[in-house]
């Protein structure tokens, strides 16, 4: 709702999962991609293409786990 409010109805997310980290660069960088394939429902470890350059690893398929609990 407060979203709704602030920003508008076109920007009122579907689903918002917590979680502990996001898919970051070793320099920082979200990467967007990742996020973008869970939302989308492509959650195997090919789905994501390279992540060499992951700072944490660990966070994706703990995003992944999430995203099938909600989604069933």
């Amino acid at each position: 709702a407060h979203v709704r409010k602030q920003i508008g109805p076109i920007a009122t997310p579907d689903f918002i999962q917590f979680a502990q980290g996001l898919p970051k660069t070793r320099s920082g960088k979200i990467m967007r991609r990742i996020l973008r394939k869970i939302a989308a429902g492509q959650t195997e470890a090919h789905d994501f293409g390279d992540t060499s350059t992951l700072a944490d690893p660990t966070v994706v398929p703990a995003l992944v786990d999430g995203s099938h609990q909600m989604h069933g």
